[in-house]
């Protein structure tokens, strides 16, 4: 006699859990939820995840995976102006959608909640890369943390509701992409040769 088939799966555990976190937060991600969610009583999902605090990192680990996915989709050309600005546009659209699963990547959570750091570092490679086709390499890091920050805290505000002042945000927003841009290549040192 096999062993009984299992009911459910990794995947489908943390897609649940994701889903609860998007309409509730992190507090309501509970074993007992997911267990719910995906048809089976909360002790079939230790077969999966070991406790709460994997599966809490399993979902963060998963914003990490879908958000590296979504900004290598969106910058698939040679022109590092168009890399740029198809990520920060695609990073906007992924942090609107996802906003308590892109929270868990800056949230205080235990050491075993949370993503492995060099997965979250790795998301930035490419943006450096870019900084570094349009300014040069010395002070690519820089530019690209610059960049990096001003679209984190853009998509912070519009998160937390900031901008009071009315205004169209998507305007805004390519506008600030087009002002970083212009600064990024204001910098630009000469090649060496």
């Amino acid at each position: 006699m096999s062993p009984a088939r299992s009911r459910t799966s990794r995947d489908a555990i943390v897609t649940a859990a994701r889903e609860i976190l998007e309409a509730d937060g992190l507090d309501a991600v509970l074993m007992e939820r997911v267990a719910a969610r995906v048809g089976v009583r909360a002790p079939s999902l230790y077969k999966h995840v070991a406790n709460r605090a994997a599966l809490i990192r399993a979902v963060a680990v998963s914003v990490v995976d879908d958000l590296a996915v979504i900004m290598a989709r969106a910058a698939p050309t040679d022109d590092p102006a168009a890399a740029l600005r198809a990520t920060a546009i695609a990073y906007r659209a992924f942090v609107l959608a996802n906003p308590n699963g892109y929270g868990l990547l800056f949230a205080p959570l235990a050491a075993e909640m949370q993503p492995d750091n060099a997965a979250i570092a790795d998301l930035g490679r490419p943006i450096v890369a870019a900084v570094a086709a349009l300014s040069g390499e010395d002070g690519a890091l820089e530019r690209a943390r610059t960049f990096v920050a001003w679209a984190h805290g853009a998509v912070s505000m519009e998160l937390a509701s900031g901008f009071r002042l009315g205004g169209d945000l998507d305007v805004a927003y390519a506008e600030g992409i087009e002002m970083i841009l212009a600064g990024i290549t204001a910098r630009a040192t000469p090649a060496s040769g």
